[in-house]
């Protein structure tokens, strides 16, 4: 009698040998989003030269050297008409700002993206910032690299959880090369993009980041893209100084998403065609660009002059009010570009103005503003403190960086449903959650969930007296056959009594003969539920014998209902609450 059981091997890991296969793979994947941030931000000064400064040139080049005049209103908007007619007659996944549209890509698409993207949302996201858009790179680069991952992926016969892996590595990989922050990038592959903590994803996502690093540190060297001097203040008020920053931030960071989405509401009431909304928001960066250069472009160097100590109050303030509003209005138009640079700005400058009244000087408080928006604002906390510190290379300070960027977490998770990233997945009908947890059906066993000593019938009963028998006294839908042992024979049921009477088969064929040929499934006491789940999914079948896997006997049966248990009782250690005095001792584990 041929049998199958959900005996695989078991282990702390479900790791096969295809990591192997993956890591080579991620390994041509993180080269080629290496390749896309060169060319992308090579595009960016090549736009940037020739619309503000008339020059065919890709050399780096800073808007705020340029004579403005009367170009700095007309440039964006420009910019921003061609954008449209991109999104408009190329494809509308170029809109946004790179990250959400991953997100939705991987958790709804199969991670599978078209070769437009690739081409598209890399010269969309430079046309963008080098016309003026208040855009950074990485949001662009995160879905450049992922088209790359995802483009390359297609060509073999992989699963959509491994093409998921290589989408994030390309999307790790192109953050990489710009920013130059592996670890962060490791971190924000797990904590935003794959969804999952295994060495699947994990390994061939760090063999791109690595081999990305490998190509920027010949590129553009290995110094940090920030460097940061700021001093370490001391004293007992350094961490509630930081974490006090952090809720002030994490209310804003809150504050920025919900009015976000207000305007992008805005942007849907208006009568035009979305094609036309970004050269709308871009009338407001030209003004604002009119009003102050600064906030025109990714703004690099202002994130330099916050960690340097070197502006002015006023200088911060107003760049902080601009550069907000102009960032939010284009951002909520459709338009191209990423969230991180004018993020890490803000962040910076609420730091910076919080310096005369904590301790310290207002560079250092920028380092950590930095830390607290990213953690608040994109729910990543790890993320972002390993960031800051990578690309400031203050990795002395991540203690401090905790504080701040734990506060702006925890206040941000308890006010704001939804995250920046989020909330656009959340309005196209699309629930995530961001919460990494071991599933219970993987760790709780069959036996804890099982009807133990289960009915039987035995092998010897004629198909006659057992049909009679389903048919009027039992009690179960299905019940296991044993031999005079307790072995496993099969499982019969009510609809198989209907099929003996139907075919009109043998009355008095025994249950042993019949079951002979037919197919049994069953698990031992000792496999995870979500084996269980596996089984009854392949099978059709939603009941399973459990045998001993000393004895091979039947000592229980499980069924679809019991697998639903395993969630109540989940949810209960979730919500329910007691005391546990402590002199009753501690509960038995195991036994």
């Amino acid at each position: 009698m041929p049998f199958r059981s959900s005996s695989a091997r078991l282990g702390d890991h479900s790791a096969d040998r295809r990591v192997i296969l993956l890591c080579a793979m991620a390994l041509l994947v993180g080269t080629g989003g290496a390749a896309g941030a060169w060319i992308l931000l090579h595009l960016i000064d090549l736009v940037t030269n020739l619309l503000w400064f008339g020059r065919l040139s890709s050399a780096p080049a800073e808007i705020t050297d340029a004579l403005l005049g009367p170009a700095g209103f007309a440039i964006p908007v420009l910019g921003a008409l061609v954008i449209g007619l991109m999104a408009r007659f190329g494809s509308d996944k170029i809109r946004g700002h790179g990250i959400p549209e991953a997100m939705e890509i991987i958790l709804h698409g199969q991670s599978r993206l078209s070769p437009k993207v690739a081409v598209l949302k890399p010269l969309s996201a430079a046309i963008s910032i080098g016309s003026g858009g208040p855009f950074g790179a990485e949001g662009p680069i995160i879905m450049t690299g992922g088209a790359i991952g995802s483009l390359f992926a297609q060509c073999f016969h992989l699963s959509a959880a491994e093409r998921k892996t290589l989408l994030v590595a390309g999307a790790a990989a192109g953050m990489t090369a710009i920013f130059g922050t592996p670890l962060a990038a490791v971190l924000l592959a797990v904590e935003v993009l794959l969804f999952e903590w295994k060495p699947r994803s994990l390994l061939p996502v760090t063999a791109a980041v690595l081999v990305s690093l490998g190509w920027r540190a010949g590129w553009l060297g290995t110094a940090p893209l920030f460097p940061a001097a700021g001093v370490i203040p001391a004293g007992p008020w350094v961490m509630p100084g930081a974490a006090v920053l952090g809720l002030v931030i994490g209310l804003t960071a809150s504050a920025m998403a919900a009015l976000l989405y207000r305007i992008e509401d805005a942007f849907h009431r208006l009568p035009l065609h979305w094609m036309w909304w970004p050269a709308v928001g871009a009338v407001f960066v030209g003004l604002g660009g009119l009003l102050d250069p600064r906030v025109l472009g990714a703004g690099y160097g202002n994130i330099t002059d916050l960690l340097s100590g070197a502006p002015a109050g006023s200088a911060v303030l107003a760049l902080l009010a601009l550069k907000a509003a102009i960032w939010l209005i284009a951002l909520g138009s459709g338009t191209s570009g990423g969230v991180l640079a004018p993020m890490l700005i803000i962040g910076g400058a609420l730091g910076w103005l919080g310096g005369p009244i904590l301790p310290g000087d207002g560079d250092f408080w920028a380092m950590i503003g930095m830390a607290a928006i990213m953690s608040g604002g994109m729910r990543a906390p790890l993320t972002g403190v390993l960031f800051a510190a990578e690309v400031t290379g203050r990795f002395d300070a991540m203690p401090v960086m905790i504080a701040g960027a734990a506060a702006a977490y925890g206040l941000t998770v308890l006010i704001s449903p939804r995250s920046i990233l989020t909330e656009k997945i959340a309005r196209r009908g699309h629930h995530l959650s961001q919460e990494l947890a071991v599933d219970p059906l993987d760790v709780i066993r069959v036996e804890e969930m099982m009807t133990g000593e289960p009915a039987t019938l035995s092998g010897a009963r004629t198909l006659a007296e057992t049909a009679d028998f389903l048919s009027g006294r039992a009690t179960h839908r299905a019940y296991p056959v044993v031999d005079p042992d307790g072995h496993l024979l099969g499982l019969v049921s009510r609809d198989d009594a209907l099929s003996w009477r139907r075919d009109e088969g043998d009355p008095n064929a025994t249950l042993a003969d019949t079951l002979a040929d037919r197919e049994q499934r069953f698990v031992f006491t000792d496999a995870p539920c979500a084996a269980a789940a596996d089984l009854m999914l392949r099978s059709g079948a939603w009941r399973l014998p459990v045998l001993s896997r000393d004895t091979g006997s039947v000592v229980g049966i499980i069924t679809r209902h019991d697998l639903l248990r395993v969630r109540l009782r989940r949810r209960r250690e979730e919500t329910e609450r007691s005391a546990s005095p402590i002199w009753r001792g501690a509960p038995r584990v195991g036994g």
